[in-house]
């Protein structure tokens, strides 16, 4: 028992200061020091600053996963072969997102942590997240393919980041988003109030005309 509480305290501090500070600036001594833990004990249990990364991704990747895989095979069997339609695809991407396990602070850091492997992921993160987690985002990545056949794959591509971007802005923002619609708006937006809102608008990036080539953008009047 006292060896996984250690191993949890570890992966609770450091994927926190991860999704405050970024991977670089965290360091294995500021880890250990908020943890309440000595250096051997990241060594034994980890072995490597790396290896800690890919462990507090794999405490959300791993249910993440196979909750999707789950889900996934459930749409297939129920449209019996036939396009899955994008809101669905979309609405069940979020819904599992949702039902990750929640430990502190899950959905807020699980959002930050999504963000830091796209703009701060070194080399060893990309290539765990492919090898391990691959599979889901391919598979979820060719049901789209089939819900928008009109879109070439890299407009595709750009576009599902585009939307990937929005979802992690808002919602590792949501204290500051909640806190603005209780002020501005007399608001109290549950994170399946904001899932609602947020499904109409990703949908319809996903599906808006394609740009015009060579169109000039316009110019500001005044």
């Amino acid at each position: 028992m006292a060896q996984t509480d250690t191993v949890t305290r570890i992966l609770d501090t450091a994927e926190v200061l991860f999704a405050e500070r970024g991977f670089a600036e965290t360091s294995l001594r500021t880890i250990t020091g908020k943890a309440k833990v000595n250096l051997a004990a990241v060594n034994y249990h980890f072995g490597s600053k790396k290896s800690l990364i890919q462990a507090v991704f794999a405490r959300y990747l791993d249910p993440f996963t196979e909750r999707f895989h789950t889900a996934l095979d459930a749409l297939e069997h129920d449209y019996q072969g036939h396009t899955i339609p994008l809101e669905v695809l979309l609405e069940t991407m979020a819904r599992t997102v949702l039902e990750v396990p929640a430990e502190r602070n899950s959905l807020k850091v699980f959002m930050k942590l999504l963000g830091l492997a796209y703009s701060q992921a070194q080399g060893h993160l990309r290539r765990y997240i492919q090898e391990h987690y691959g599979s889901v985002f391919t598979r979820f990545t060719d049901l789209v393919r089939k819900a928008t056949p009109e879109l070439p794959d890299a407009e595709r591509f750009w576009r599902l980041h585009f939307v990937l971007g929005t979802v992690i802005f808002t919602l590792s923002g949501l204290d500051a988003l909640r806190d603005i619609a209780e002020k501005d708006f007399d608001e109290h937006v549950s994170v399946r109030d904001l899932i609602r809102r947020l499904r109409p608008v990703v949908v319809a990036a996903l599906q808006a005309p394609l740009p015009e080539d060579g169109a000039e953008p316009a110019q500001a009047v005044g």
